[in-house]
């Protein structure tokens, strides 16, 4: 049988498969965006037959698919799905692999590595006896590696096998439907484009804040915390979206070197009051979640006020915020104008990324009647909240999956950005060690220690929400 594209998934019973690879893959298959004699292998250790694990993946598309499941319809993508068993550790494993693939002629490899980071280097090892392998294209879920030192020599090894234009490094923030609207806003409005800079807008503020806790990813999380979790990837990439100069065309490369620019020109950490720049948290019960160390100085919650100190932004602070069991699921990016005049309250310009997906603005109005006051009018657009909208917009996995069979670099995370993003948490995390900062306790449900509001009041600013 010839095999278009074979999407090999190792971790293919993991929950990330289950809830979002799979659901994500059905929603192609509807939409035609599954490339047609396309096959998808699940990789795992437990012992299930393709039909056994066909009838496991059906429940999950039912419950997280985008587009309306129909018995039918998965019957027929059912066909593109098999089971493979096998222990990543073990190298001999992978030829029986390579004879499996042997059985069809393969004409392309997409590798989508949805482990633990402990296993890339195993699994880049063990493909090497895999047939046609090196030619394919390799998907990474992040973390990119457990320290610096090991992401630099993971790095080494899937670059030395595969070459760097064949690594896709997800960062699924990077297809959330107005995260990639950031661009449209700024450069397609010519009210925001001539007035973003440091000139027109007084702060920016990026704020992801979730409801939950850790649940059942202690073990995980308590090896990262807060600023590697969402701090130096997640939020350092939106960041620099919405800091980077107007590229001279949309191609992933000038993508990648303006988002690169704002990085470098982060002011180093040496050169911060490290007190008046990271607040560090900890929610009240952390300790007490499964798999985290009793005596844990992980934080759960960070809120930092840093500046870029290029032509456009110097001088104007952007805040970052982050954490768990705040009481809110939030992510959003406020753009914060100066106000014409001391009494009268700023245009406002909201980006809200997730659970809600759309666009608010604060302006000032006249009040009605005999009088001259001003007060705040607001517009609300809420995109997501459009049943069709809904309907028509892929999610993150759906556009980054379909990218990357495509060949397309635009939204993925390059080695370069990951490895400064880094540096420069790490030398924030060494700074507030050195002074010997305490992590602070927070109680569940509050958004983060009071210190986080501290950071923005001493300023005679606040988090917009």
């Amino acid at each position: 049988m010839n095999i278009s594209t074979n999407i090999t998934i190792f971790g293919g019973t993991g929950d990330l498969t289950f809830r979002k690879l799979l659901p994500a893959l059905y929603t192609m298959f509807l939409a035609g965006k599954l490339p047609a004699g396309s096959r998808i292998v699940a990789v795992g250790r437990r012992d299930y037959s393709d039909g056994a694990y066909r009838v496991l993946a059906e429940d999950w598309v039912k419950r997280f698919s985008r587009l309306p499941y129909t018995e039918e319809r998965f019957a027929d993508f059912a066909q593109r799905l098999v089971y493979f068993r096998m222990d990543l550790s073990n190298q001999t494993d992978y030829g029986r692999l390579d004879a499996f693939f042997a059985q069809d002629t393969v004409e392309n490899h997409l590798f989508y590595l949805a482990v633990a980071p402990r296993y890339f280097a195993v699994i880049t090892e063990g493909l090497k006896r895999v047939r046609g392998a090196r030619a394919g294209k390799v998907m990474l879920e992040k973390p990119f590696g457990e320290s610096l030192d090991a992401a630099r020599t993971l790095n080494e090894e899937l670059e030395g096998y595969f070459g760097p234009e064949r690594i896709y490094r997800i960062d699924h923030y990077l297809g959330k439907e107005m995260v990639r609207n950031i661009q449209a806003i700024r450069f397609a409005n010519p009210i925001f484009t001539d007035v973003w800079n440091a000139r027109s807008i007084e702060a920016v503020q990026i704020s992801a804040l979730e409801e939950v806790g850790v649940e059942t990813r202690g073990g995980y999380y308590d090896a990262s915390g807060a600023l590697k979790d969402m701090v130096q990837n997640h939020l350092f990439q939106i960041l620099s979206i919405v800091a980077m100069e107007r590229p001279g065309e949309l191609s992933s490369a000038q993508m990648h070197t303006g988002q690169l620019d704002v990085l470098r020109a982060l002011r180093p950490p040496e050169e911060y009051d490290i007190c008046d720049t990271l607040v560090l948290g900890q929610y009240e019960g952390y300790r007490e979640e499964p798999l985290v160390a009793a005596d844990s100085a992980t934080e759960t919650f960070a809120a930092m006020r840093l500046f870029i100190d290029n032509e456009r932004w110097r001088g104007t602070p952007f805040y970052i915020r982050t954490g768990k069991k705040t009481g809110v699921r939030q992510m959003e990016v406020s753009i914060v104008f100066r106000a014409p005049r001391p009494g009268v309250e700023p245009n406002i310009l909201i980006i809200k990324i997730q659970p809600t997906e759309g666009v608010y603005l604060q302006f000032n109005i006249k009040r009605p009647g005999d009088t001259d006051d001003l007060i705040p009018a607001k517009m609300d657009f809420c995109q997501n909240c459009n049943l069709i909208h809904q309907l028509n917009t892929p999610e993150a996995y759906e556009r980054l999956i379909t990218a990357c069979i495509a060949g397309e670099r635009f939204w993925f995370s390059q080695w370069d950005q990951i490895e400064l993003s880094w540096n420069y948490i790490e030398g924030l995390k060494r700074r507030h060690r050195e002074a010997g900062l305490p992590v602070l306790p927070y109680a569940p449900g509050s958004r983060g220690p009071d210190a986080a509001q501290t950071l923005l009041g001493r300023t005679g600013r606040r988090w917009y929400e």
